[in-house]
């Protein structure tokens, strides 16, 4: 399928894990990517793997919490590519810690990252897609619609509810510009955000304790939530906007 066949998409937190994945999968169809994350080594590198040639992948480091880096990120793809028709807000950061130990400087860090990054580059997307169209798909999360004793997470939590209300009101405000925003609301998938504050081998013992916890029996893995990015971001989805799409294994629907 080359469902994206000249297009051009720019995706946050898009140097491994999730975002790096649905890259990948956009140049398989066809598409021109943009994509940005903190650290330009790892950009580089992930540019490399997805696209070799090196024609049909950019990269642009920077804190997605400073605007400008948002604003920066869809010039690019314009400049580059001359046109923007996808953004894919995916950049995340994720540490439990318990509610009463929160401090401000973590709060900030959530709050920045997932909320005011999302905010301000789907707010710089908007404004490059006004005249012609587009698609803003989200990466909030489930942690937004239900809460897990095992992964104390207020601030995150509190911050992808901004993303999931972010989401309805911007469809409302957006479709007359024949712009459509959705966002994934993803359980636990097995991506390097663990090993941000976990070793490897904490990683490779805890996170198959969380397989159980998912009706489907497993974690997720990056494909399964790029397949539902693709999908959203495509003209199969051409009558869905303002939608919040559990990707989970089931988590949402119940427990056993």
């Amino acid at each position: 399928m080359n469902r994206f066949n000249g297009k051009v998409v720019a995706i946050t937190g898009g140097g491994s894990g999730i975002g790096k994945e649905t890259a990948a999968r956009f140049v398989a169809e066809g598409a021109r990517v943009a994509i940005n994350g903190r650290n330009l080594d790892k950009l580089a590198s992930a540019a490399r793997d997805i696209d070799p040639s090196g024609q049909k992948v950019i990269v642009l480091a920077g804190d997605i919490s400073d605007p400008e880096t948002g604003a920066a990120l869809v010039d690019a793809a314009v400049s580059t590519f001359g046109k923007l028709d996808v953004l894919v807000n995916n950049a995340g950061v994720f540490n439990p810690k318990p509610f009463l130990d929160l401090t401000e400087k973590d709060y900030d860090w959530y709050l920045d990252t997932i909320l005011k990054g999302k905010f301000f580059t789907a707010q710089a997307a908007a404004k490059a897609m006004k005249d012609t169209g587009g698609v803003i798909v989200q990466t909030g999360s489930m942690w937004a619609i239900q809460a897990i004793g095992a992964t104390p997470s207020a601030a995150y939590s509190a911050a992808n509810a901004g993303v999931h209300a972010m989401v309805r009101n911007l469809a409302i405000e957006l479709a007359p510009y024949k712009i459509r925003i959705n966002a994934v609301a993803p359980a636990v998938v097995e991506t390097p955000v663990y090993n941000t504050f976990m070793s490897d081998d904490q990683v490779k013992e805890v996170l198959p304790t969380f397989d159980a916890f998912h009706p489907l029996g497993r974690n997720g893995q990056p494909q399964d939530v790029a397949e539902a990015i693709l999908f959203l971001a495509s003209e199969q989805a051409s009558w869905i906007t303002g939608a919040i799409l559990p990707v989970d294994g089931g988590v949402t629907a119940g427990h056993h």
